[in-house]
């Protein structure tokens, strides 16, 4: 008998023609930040309603980068939700602000804007707003703090809030590449603004070659393969965030029946599905076990909330999320292999399981 074959997390949707683009791209003799990078900067603005673009080694780069451009430094706090995973907490630090952290909404897991309000103090100088699992956050309430916002799109290309696309909504956006983001270029990061000034400050910042003044600038610049690799990404954007909503939509078809939390939609948002985020009481481990019995990986969708790492106490709409929360595989070429996902899914509430774990799953809220 054979094996049952695993169907991953998540992975990256690579085609002929994105090799072809970075072959391409090899072939020239510009590897390093040259034309494609240029074009690739433009292409992302174009998308988001930016005045432009700067191209990054990685999303936390970029992110690192805006603060720098917002002269956040020591004596400054810089508000972020505590359920995210440690990359922009990584960033304020290396800025060497103070993070403040804040609970998440349960409902949508993004900041929650009557927390952000609390923890304001006089020293905030930004806020960080990830637009968590592909759904934008509540912009128009945190841009009406009057502080300066940095949208967090690493996992939300494509999304819109209010008709608009979220990335050129805030002071800042930031944008990641890795390899199982919505578009990758292996590893790569871009930053995003309407204000040119604060273009220009990122675009001095990224790179110290050949400056005639000197101050701490940084190598964060992208190749121009991995740009090649972009632009070629960015053709099937559409074709990718049409593939996720349908690969969504059927999991709610086949879900809601369950006693699971499916994914709430706000009616002035634009959910992309990054993530297919469902919510289990009493029984997240036992899900993940027999999932992985099963050949389906599954994951926390945030491995460990930063409030954890800091050793804070009180976060409860995190602690609610963290220990509810589980992500299903999601990813433009899943096909067909959803329909193993959901029968997993069903058999563990159906009794075809075997054992009485099922009854420690709560009922749907």
């Amino acid at each position: 008998m054979s094996a049952v074959s695993v169907i991953p997390h998540s992975r990256p949707t690579l085609g002929p023609e994105d090799r072809r683009a970075v072959s391409t791209a090899l072939t020239s003799s510009q590897l390093a930040q040259g034309p494609y990078v240029a074009e690739f900067e433009a292409r992302l603005a174009g998308l988001t309603g930016a005045a432009g673009a700067v191209a990054t080694s990685s999303g936390t780069a970029a992110l690192h980068l805006a603060l720098v451009a917002l002269g956040i430094g020591p004596g400054d706090d810089v508000i972020l939700p505590s359920y995210v995973c440690a990359g922009p907490l990584h960033a304020i630090q290396h800025a060497g602000a103070t993070p403040l952290l804040v609970d998440c909404d349960p409902h949508t897991y993004n900041l929650d804007p009557i927390h952000v309000k609390r923890t304001l103090t006089r020293r905030t100088k930004a806020i960080l707003a990830p637009h968590l699992f592909g759904l934008p956050a509540d912009l128009a309430a945190l841009l009406s703090l009057g502080v300066p916002i940095i949208e967090d799109c690493a996992q939300a290309l494509g999304a819109t809030y209010q008709g608009r696309p979220v990335g050129g909504i805030g002071t800042l956006g930031i944008c990641s590449f890795y390899a199982t983001k919505v578009i990758t270029t292996g590893e790569g990061g871009m930053l995003l603004s309407r204000d040119a000034d604060l273009l220009h400050r990122a675009r001095d910042l990224r790179d110290y070659d050949e400056r005639r003044t000197l101050r701490t600038r940084f190598n964060y610049k992208l190749t121009d393969f991995q740009a090649a690799l972009g632009l070629s990404q960015l053709q099937k954007l559409p074709d990718f965030l049409a593939k996720r909503r349908a690969l969504a939509a059927h999991y709610h078809r086949r879900l809601q029946d369950l006693p699971l939390i499916t994914p709430f939609v706000p009616a002035d948002r634009d959910h992309i599905f990054y993530r297919y985020v469902v919510r289990v009481t009493g029984g997240l481990k036992i899900m993940l076990t027999r999932l992985a019995q099963a050949g389906v990986t599954a994951r926390r969708p945030v491995f460990r909330p930063l409030h954890r790492y800091l050793n804070l106490t009180g976060f409860q709409g995190t602690e609610e999320v963290w220990q509810t929360a589980l992500s299903l595989p999601i990813y433009p070429t899943l096909g067909n292999d959803i329909v193993r996902v959901i029968r997993a899914v069903r058999a563990i509430f159906s009794g075809q399981a075997g054992d009485r774990s099922r009854q420690r799953i709560a009922s749907k809220r």
